[in-house]
């Protein structure tokens, strides 16, 4: 075991998958530039109401429990009420977007199949998925428990977008002997908060801080114990990261995506230190190119090329008896071919008579829209295309529009076909269907999230009676280390391992002769009107110590795993605490706090 502390818009056309994620809003409606998020003072909230009324406001959200309203203000307002004495804060309501970019090879790699063999199967954990919706007619959540409802007044159980249902299916998909498995396979339940997406086929649109806090508090009030959130934007909110800090503080575990831009540019909410930040991984367990690295990356999970369900069927693939997920190509024709299988090999030859048939291309050499040419010019009625290296793939053929249905496969089903399947009857349809019980690949730390979420899920299951942040160190803990020794920018404590990660959490976390005190988290709140910091740590003796700036302010107190200090504060700066086994230098991680 390891002894560590742990201190964009995507496009999905009907007729093919292509991935795209990153915060982009191409041709979505314009955000609401106006729109904040204003703090008050206790007991102003009708008299501030009257006024911003007055000013000709909407609103959208009222948080009474942190004293905030989130609002659109005419901008000629805006300069007025930063003045008002009743207003304590006011700062932009930032944009959420869906994170993600472009069989289920992560499954196995985060050790699922050994914690669900073992007893660790995520039953009786619920999981809140804040995302697109989800299709729950889908094959794959047939008879589990799915409840729901709307951050954004749209139902939760349809998803015209995908990513919620991609995301449904890496966390859960039943393991029911068609399509894919999830890491928790049809044992947790799941509550779905739809925030993104519109009545328009493959929209995912974008959503607001504020809208994020109302899903987030809507997943607590559904019972949820892990919220997934395969979403983030840049820019930090005041309110949104203290609806995080409670959150955690009462026992929900958030986590959330690092970011797709493939900089060190910090995306929230995933940055905030309650929430846990995953990167994404390629099949070499290295960070992929397009994942986030920074600080607060916590762990990492496979994100490139993850096959899961979504909510419309882009293309099937049947050879004799047999069904395959496949993706159609983009550029591909609508349409439906049937014909014996045969193999093209790479498809680069000319003069081959493919007359009549279906032909098997293995991916490489030359490009999709050349093997389409090919197989077309020789009498192909349809393309399959199977990757060259693990995994699948979506490939495209444009500018080259096709007139034989194209689509790609997975490796391991394109070296079933040419082993055992040539000379069989083979069906390609690129016919579009939504809703449907379909699969596609994703990349991005979207589809990395999900992951974390599944084996947090997993690893609580084994110990249900223990907290939030003991799963949070079991799982850094436990996690294979793969850049750095040590936390890392870009892989975090690395990648998760739900069967180590129950076995800790079953075996260890509690204080305990010779351990050192692990994962200090310190929060700063103003409980009635005096400024409180309350810190959170893991393990230790069962005595300790605490140090603010160097200067023990606590002696050898009970090992309650929680204190809370109350300093006195003047203008700005930061606070540094360590926890210490007391008497010693058996210490925490040093953790600071910014006033």
């Amino acid at each position: 075991m390891q002894q560590r502390h742990l201190v964009g818009a995507m496009a999905i056309a009907l007729a093919t998958l292509t991935i795209g994620y990153a915060s982009s809003t191409t041709g979505a409606p314009a955000k609401d530039t106006d729109r904040v998020l204003i703090k008050y003072k206790k007991g102003n909230k009708a008299q501030l109401k009257q006024v911003l009324k007055e000013a000709g406001a909407r609103f959208h959200y009222s948080f009474d429990n942190m004293d905030t309203m989130a609002v659109t203000v005419p901008v000629a307002a805006l300069e007025g009420l930063k003045h008002r004495a009743d207003v304590e804060s006011i700062e932009v309501d930032a944009p959420r977007y869906p994170m993600g970019q472009t069989m289920p090879w992560g499954i196995p790699r985060v050790q699922a199949p050994e914690a669900v063999a073992a007893g660790a199967d995520g039953s009786g954990i619920k999981v809140c998925i804040i995302d697109s919706g989800i299709n729950p007619a889908h094959e794959e959540f047939a008879g589990m428990a799915i409840t729901g409802d709307s951050g954004n007044g749209q139902p939760w159980n349809v998803d015209n977008c995908g990513h919620g249902t991609h995301v449904a299916g890496t966390i859960a998909a039943a393991d029911n002997g068609t399509g894919v498995v999830g890491v928790s396979p049809g044992k947790v339940a799941l509550h779905i908060v739809k925030v993104f997406g519109d009545s328009t086929p493959g929209s995912c649109g974008w959503s607001y801080a504020s809208t994020l806090i109302d899903a987030a508090q809507r997943c607590q009030a559904a019972g949820a114990k892990v919220i997934n959130m395969s979403l983030g934007g840049t820019g930090s909110s005041i309110a949104e990261r203290d609806a995080f800090t409670r959150l955690y503080q009462q026992g929900v575990l958030s986590i959330a995506a690092a970011g797709n831009d493939g900089n060190g540019a910090y995306s929230y909410p995933a940055s905030y230190d309650s929430v846990v930040a995953v990167a994404a991984l390629d099949s070499n367990n290295k960070r992929a190119a397009f994942s986030q690295f920074t600080s607060q990356v916590e762990l990492a999970a496979p994100g490139v090329d993850i096959l899961s369900s979504v909510p419309f069927r882009s293309a099937a693939v049947r050879v004799g008896d047999n069904d395959y997920p496949a993706t159609a190509m983009v550029g591909t024709v609508q349409a439906v071919a049937q014909g014996a299988l045969v193999s093209g090999g790479l498809c680069t030859t000319t003069g081959i008579d493919w007359n009549g048939k279906v032909v098997l291309c293995k991916r490489g050499s030359n490009s999709f829209a050349d093997k389409a040419t090919r197989v077309t010019a020789a009498g192909g009625l349809g393309m399959i295309v199977y990757n060259d290296i693990p995994g699948g793939f979506t490939g495209s053929l444009t500018p080259y529009v096709s007139t034989i249905p194209a689509v790609s496969v997975t490796n391991a089903d394109g070296e079933a076909l040419l082993a055992g399947q040539l000379g069989q009857q083979a069906r390609v349809d690129t016919v579009a269907m939504s809703p449907a019980s379909g699969y596609g690949y994703m990349s991005g730390t979207s589809m990395a999230t999900p992951h974390v979420t599944g084996v947090a899920a997993l690893a609580w299951s084994a110990a249900p009676q223990k907290s939030n942040q003991q799963v949070r160190e079991a799982l850094s803990v436990t996690a294979i280390d793969l850049d750095a020794p040590g936390r890392d920018i870009n892989t975090g404590w690395g990648l998760v391992q739900a069967k180590a990660a129950a076995n800790e959490l079953v075996n260890g976390g509690l204080p305990q002769p010779g351990s050192t005190p692990g994962q200090l988290m310190v929060v700063g709140n103003t409980v009635k009107n005096k400024y409180q910091v309350d810190l959170l740590w893991t393990r230790g003796n069962s005595t300790v110590d605490v140090y603010r700036g160097g200067t023990k302010i606590m002696s050898a107190i009970p090992n309650t795993l929680a204190a809370t200090d109350a300093p006195k504060l003047r203008g700005s700066g930061t606070l540094i605490y360590q926890v210490c086994n007391a008497g010693t230098s058996q210490c925490s991680a040093k953790a600071s706090l910014y006033y």
